[in-house]
């Protein structure tokens, strides 16, 4: 098992998850996690994953130190996210069992969102990524323009703290006054590419460098870790047994 995409493949056959079930659970498309078996698990999903299925990041990414991380490894996130929602899903994670002991982090949103309600995040998370908690943001995703990777509404967490721009991470952006979630890539001259995942709906916006500063263009930082939704809800009713309380209720009797 030489690179983290053979590792992904020999956790999922020892949880007895095939490639599509894993692949509906983290919310993306069979052929992102067949990327992942052949070029390697994101950087930006290393965690999530790694926690997903019990192991050390570290030994997922590279496969040095411990496979399995120490009693006091804490869930959070996406893998408290899963155990929440099993009933929905039906899809059980068989491997080892981890249990969280120590406490989360809470971390503010950032100064665009004017609630005052805080995000946790695994201090686990945090130190395997090397953020310290007082240059973590949270954000929530407000538009489409990273489906499939991350769904509007998502939650995601910023490290302030990386800003160099490393072509094709995700960045949050602050844009004339707009905190937006993008691709970037380095340009010649000190100008930008912004990506969106969802290219068919919001192509490639380029910037040069006098038009970063016009449009008071600012990079936050790193996008280290965000939610996974379901937002394909399969088009069909409730339960028979539901629809006919709530139609009870609520919907009014049509006349022939």
């Amino acid at each position: 098992m030489n690179t983290s995409g053979d590792r992904l493949k020999a956790l999922l056959r020892e949880v007895n998850l095939s490639a599509s079930d894993f692949a509906k659970n983290r919310g993306v498309t069979p052929q992102h996690v067949n990327n992942w078996f052949k070029r390697g698990v994101p950087m930006g999903r290393l965690n999530e994953i790694a926690e997903l299925l019990c192991v050390s990041s570290r030994w997922l990414s590279d496969g040095r130190g411990p496979k399995h991380p120490p009693a006091n490894y804490l869930l959070e996130g996406p893998t408290a996210r899963i155990a929440a929602t099993r009933e929905d899903t039906g899809k059980y994670l068989t491997g080892p069992a981890c249990r969280p002991e120590t406490t989360d982090v809470e971390i503010p949103l950032h100064p665009t969102f004017t609630s005052s309600e805080r995000i946790r995040v695994s201090r686990h998370s945090l130190q395997t990524l090397n953020v310290h908690p007082d240059r973590a943001v949270g954000a929530y995703m407000v538009d489409n323009s990273m489906t499939d990777i991350i769904q509007q509404g998502a939650t995601l967490a910023i490290d302030r703290g990386r800003t160099q721009i490393i072509d094709g991470e995700i960045y949050a952006v602050e844009h004339d006054g707009m905190l937006r979630i993008k691709y970037l890539y380095n340009r010649p001259g000190g100008g930008l590419r912004l990506r969106s995942h969802n290219a068919a709906e919001h192509p490639d916006e380029y910037l040069n460098h006098e038009e970063r500063f016009e449009q008071s263009f600012k990079i936050v930082g790193w996008v280290f870790w965000w939610s996974t939704l379901n937002n394909r809800r399969p088009p069909v009713p409730l339960d028979e047994h539901l629809l006919g309380w709530e139609g009870s209720k609520s919907e009014p009797e049509v006349g022939n």
